[in-house]
């Protein structure tokens, strides 16, 4: 497998959910115009984590259960797409969320004393600064009963926008490289979702 599609992949996923993050406050914000920038870097953050793993679990799901087989002569294999999807919405959507809740609270606990900061090349300057993301200051327990309080309404959630998305992924469009891309469109109003989880 070639790097550059992961690559690519990693970074218009981390654009776009950067980009759902600012949505997401400026839908908020009640008046303010300002973006504050820390939670911004962590949702790109995430993204340049996560995606790579989801990408490759898609090859995966891909490569063993794949669209058009030889044997279909081209055509579209219905089992191999259910398949696809039942394994997507159950296995994938459940360690995505769990990952997603784990890392973002995990995170906000170690930048816990992060100021606002309204300026992009500030807050990353913060952000790379030593000791900005201390992870003394996770508290494993609470981290786990977050994740574990939003959990089921994050899959509630996600079962009204994700297996639609998934369903026209793997019956329309034919690479894991433009799955991707749209799963990551699709992830900008997902994205505004989850940035209000996040700032919970």
């Amino acid at each position: 497998m070639s790097l550059r599609p992961l690559v690519t992949a990693t970074a218009q996923a981390a654009l776009l959910g950067a980009l759902s993050n600012v949505f997401a406050q400026l839908l908020a914000a009640e008046g303010r115009k300002s973006v504050d920038w820390i939670p911004v870097l962590q949702f790109l953050l995430f993204s340049i984590i996560s995606t790579p793993p989801n990408y490759l679990w898609q090859e995966f799901l891909e490569s063993t259960y794949p669209a058009h087989p030889r044997k279909n002569k081209g055509s579209l294999s219905v089992y191999n797409t259910m398949a696809k999807f039942i394994l997507d919405q159950t296995i994938g959507a459940v360690v995505n969320t769990l990952l997603f809740s784990l890392f973002i609270h995990a995170l906000q606990d170690a930048m816990a004393t992060a100021p606002r900061v309204t300026s992009l090349s500030a807050a990353a300057a913060y952000f790379l600064r030593r000791g900005a993301v201390d992870l003394g200051r996770v508290d494993a327990a609470s981290v786990v009963a977050a994740s574990k309080r939003d959990f089921w309404p994050i899959v509630r959630a996600g079962v009204k926008v994700w297996p639609a998305v998934s369903l026209f992924n793997f019956m329309v469009v034919k690479t894991v490289a433009a799955r991707n891309l749209v799963g990551a469109l699709a992830g900008v109003a997902w994205g505004v979702y989850m940035s209000t989880v996040a700032a919970r």
